[in-house]
């Protein structure tokens, strides 16, 4: 029988993927990354670091996230 699993249907799967983990994690971060992380540094009173790669960018992302209250869906 043929496998019917389709990764498609499943897109967020790999946004839930631990970064550390990510096989582009050590490349410079994306754009959107790096707006997004300077407007939560900006926020929360905390230095842009325009240096962090992808999976650093991520990481950040999380914390300034936690700390800003943004992205908690609250």
């Amino acid at each position: 029988m043929a496998d019917t699993h389709n990764p498609k249907t499943e897109p967020f799967s790999n946004a839930e993927k631990d970064p550390d983990d990510w096989t582009t994690g050590d490349e410079p971060m994306t754009g959107a990354q790096a707006s997004y992380l300077k407007t939560l540094s900006e926020e929360a009173g905390e230095t842009f670091d325009e240096s962090l790669t992808k999976a650093d960018a991520s990481k950040a992302i999380d914390a300034l996230q936690a700390k800003t209250g943004r992205g908690t869906g609250t």
